[in-house]
């Protein structure tokens, strides 16, 4: 299978001297293409210094990071930012629409940026959106829609560029029980609908038990990983639980 993400010795230390704390301590995995994984662990575990490595907004101190081949730890800030546009979709916790857009300029505004052709534009968005259930939307601004509507125009953004790899971080914190469920579902359509590779962070069980894979962090190091297989989304919500009780710290184990 075709590696989209590979992350290799990661370490990723602050402070100076005597008083260094270490975010990431040896950090090796891989994320296949077409896969949907989670990082899940308690605050401190270092599951947001990992993404912000992944998503080039934080640097590691040693190792590599590579992202469809590519090794971003070698690329300068010019670099990163053309690699960040094209190769990387985000969706993020608080949505980030602007408000002064529809929902279809929302979706459009990275190509628009990148000067593709307005035809392939609003071909691809007509695409996405009947995909994701929000085609009749696309003309309202994000005020006149619901939370869940918003957070899958979001999904819709993330994707408008074809990534290589989408990455969440806490995309179900600020929703209710109900719309995470919409959303989660949603991310499952966007991982083998229109095969999105996803990572996701979370501290809740219950929207990590949506993806494919799990990898746990304790201490800056990865503590255990768990698959889905065949079992049920049930079965595979207990297993979380399960290490959740190992792992201990201030997670989510009830949504």
């Amino acid at each position: 299978m075709e590696n989209i993400l590979k992350i290799e010795h990661v370490k990723k230390y602050y402070g100076e001297s005597s008083v260094i704390t270490k975010a990431l301590n040896g950090i090796n995995f891989s994320i296949e293409k077409g896969e949907f994984v989670a990082i899940m662990g308690s605050s401190g575990s270092g599951k947001t210094t990992l993404l912000n490595c992944i998503s080039t907004i934080g640097t590691v101190t040693s190792g590599t990071v590579f992202i469809n081949d590519f090794d971003i730890t070698k690329m300068n800030e010019n670099e990163l930012s053309d690699f960040r546009r094209t190769e990387l979709g985000f969706i993020f916790q608080d949505f980030n629409l602007l408000d002064t857009l529809t929902i279809e300029e929302n979706i459009a505004l990275s190509s628009i940026i990148n000067h593709q052709n307005p035809n392939e534009i609003e071909k691809r968005i007509q695409e996405i959106a009947i995909q994701l259930g929000i085609e009749g939307i696309l003309k309202k601004f994000p005020y006149e829609v619901s939370g869940g509507q918003k957070q899958r125009c979001a999904c819709a953004r993330a994707l408008i560029q074809s990534p290589k790899l989408i990455l969440a971080d806490e995309p179900t914190g600020a929703l209710d029980s109900k719309s995470s469920r919409m959303l989660l579902e949603t991310m499952i359509k966007m991982n083998q609908g229109l095969k999105a590779t996803i990572l996701m962070v979370t501290h809740d069980a219950f929207s990590a038990s949506f993806v494919s894979r799990i990898l746990f962090l304790k201490d800056g190091k990865i503590f255990n990983e768990i698959r889905k297989g065949e079992k049920t989304r049930k079965e595979f919500f207990e297993e979380i639980l399960d290490v959740l009780n190992l792992l201990g710290g201030d997670v989510d184990l009830v949504k």
